[in-house]
């Protein structure tokens, strides 16, 4: 018998925003301003690179990474989140929930690690300057993104493999996307195995890099503060900026 009712759940129910009109109708308009903002920055971003032979380096090459990685990650879950703000039935369906989930889960862990690969960028860019044409060739760029692509897919993979998630009797989300954390909690069955997988890949996979990062600019500050000229300290620094802003935006969303 729960079997066949773990099949009749189709559909889920998003309820993470209020129903008074006036105030979805103000949350659209700025999540719409937003979502443009981000769309029109990061394509301009990412075509600037490309078309400037000048910015043909390993530093904007991980940058473009990242900017395709922003590009993807808004877009699996905020147009949905602006229809069903000016939609009175806020449901998903149960294969494009878990899609929406994957593929946020996919973009998120590449992004940790790719994180993690612009501070070693910037640490030996810094750090060994005349050997950073050699230590961060072409070659190695590539075989790092393909990697790093690699390990996401991977551990996003994992949790699918090892449980199919049903829905039996709850259909509400709380939340107005479809995020691992949310969905297990709605699951049904034994999902130690998938939460002991999810610990541990967390651990790996976000705070690893977090530590290695941090690890990074301590090198970096540390081999800064040897420079003698405030230019060149100034200018060392500023290299560093966008990235330090960045991950701090990362993590203090992440971990909120």
């Amino acid at each position: 018998m729960d079997n066949v009712n773990q099949t009749l759940l189709t559909e889920l129910i998003l309820v993470g925003f209020t129903q008074n009109f006036q105030a979805c109708i103000l949350l659209f308009v700025l999540f719409f301003i937003m979502y443009i903002l981000t769309i029109l920055g990061n394509c301009f971003l990412i075509f600037t690179i490309i078309v400037s032979p000048q910015l043909h380096t390993p530093m904007y090459y991980f940058l473009c990474n990242l900017s395709s990685i922003d590009l993807g990650y808004t877009s699996c879950s905020i147009p949905k989140v602006l229809l069903d703000l000016v939609s009175k039935t806020r449901t998903i369906s149960v294969t494009g929930c878990l899609i929406q989930m994957n593929f946020g889960l996919f973009l998120g862990t590449t992004e940790c690690i790719l994180l993690a690969v612009m501070a070693y960028d910037r640490y030996i860019a810094i750090c060994f300057p005349l050997h950073y044409t050699v230590i961060m060739s072409w070659r190695v760029c590539n075989s790092i993104t393909v990697i790093m692509w690699l390990i996401s897919f991977i551990a996003t993979l994992i949790p699918n493999i090892i449980k199919t998630f049903v829905f039996c009797s709850k259909n509400q989300l709380n939340h107005f996307a479809c995020e691992i954390l949310v969905v297990l909690e709605l699951s049904c069955g034994d999902l130690t195995t998938v939460k002991t997988f999810m610990i541990y890949s967390s651990f790996v996979l976000l705070i690893s890099p977090l530590l290695f990062i941090v690890v990074c600019y301590i090198c970096i500050i540390i081999s800064i503060l040897k420079i003698h000229s405030a230019g060149g300290r100034s200018k060392a620094f500023s290299t560093c900026a966008s990235h330090l802003t960045v991950v701090l935006m990362f993590y203090g969303t992440s971990m909120t």
